[in-house]
């Protein structure tokens, strides 16, 4: 039945969490539905999903036009509904300031190999890239093609908590990972990413980069990296040309079979 156009005007949206107690009041269990939240994070407020002990999905708020919008998407990406709700996940907060260590995920209907990527994307450090071979060899799957593993990134659910901003072309540029371009700059800054040395390297065609005093080298971008002064940084295009100039890959960013 349609309301006078009076009586529609009165409308009111439902606050955080009514769906949920209504829910719960008649007896429908948690687990036939997720919840999700607005958090606030370094990149701007998010949509953050979750149900059955695993954060579930992830979004910008403003990619929607509201939350009805979100909740389509979600809808028609899960095929389940996602209610609004008022308490995040256990370790959301923390994650969001960089330090995931507790959160679960549930990247809903990917191939196992993408889900194997989404989680090894999970070792790459904060504030660091790694190409997309690493990402196969951390996944298990060190034959997995390039491509592949950038179609994988690319269908993250989680960005900004899975960080698939950290993926790298082969020759250390920052990838597509598939979001907003200003979005996935604004992560890499917030990580502190310094795109300027990133591009001074690649123009070198530097890869890895080793420290004349340790005889070890790394991915640029490695916390050891950033620590070579200049005048020890000993640039290299390939890890065989390190490990035949007598240097051997670090045990942090483990770039040697790359």
């Amino acid at each position: 039945m349609r309301l006078p156009d009076e009586l529609d005007t009165l409308r009111e949206a439902a606050p955080a969490g009514f769906a949920a107690r209504v829910l719960d009041r008649v007896g429908v269990p948690a687990h036939r539905y997720d919840c999700y939240v607005r958090a606030d994070s370094p990149v701007g407020p998010l949509y953050v999903a979750h149900g059955r002990g695993a954060v579930t999905g992830a979004a910008a708020t403003d990619w929607y036009a509201d939350d009805r919008a979100f909740e389509d998407a979600y809808r028609a990406r899960t095929r389940r509904s996602a209610l609004s709700g008022v308490k995040p996940p256990p370790g959301l907060a923390r994650a969001l300031r960089g330090r995931d260590r507790t959160l679960r995920y549930e990247f809903g209907p990917l191939a196992d190999e993408q889900r194997a990527v989404l989680l090894a994307t999970r070792a790459v450090p904060f504030g660091q890239l790694r190409p997309a071979a690493w990402l196969a060899r951390e996944a298990g799957l060190p034959g997995l093609a390039p491509e592949t593993v950038l179609a994988a990134v690319r269908a993250n659910p989680v960005p900004v908590l899975v960080p698939a901003h950290r993926l790298c072309t082969d020759d250390g540029l920052p990838a597509d990972c598939g979001l907003p371009p200003d979005f996935e700059r604004r992560l890499r800054e917030w990580e502190g990413v310094d795109a300027e040395r990133v591009e001074r390297f690649v123009r070198a065609g530097a890869r890895f980069l080793g420290s004349g005093t340790t005889r070890i080298f790394c991915y640029p971008t490695c916390a050891h990296a950033r620590r070579i002064t200049a005048r020890h940084e000993v640039p290299f295009t390939s890890a065989d040309e390190a490990s035949a100039a007598g240097f051997r890959g670090c045990l942090s960013c483990r770039p040697a079979v790359v």
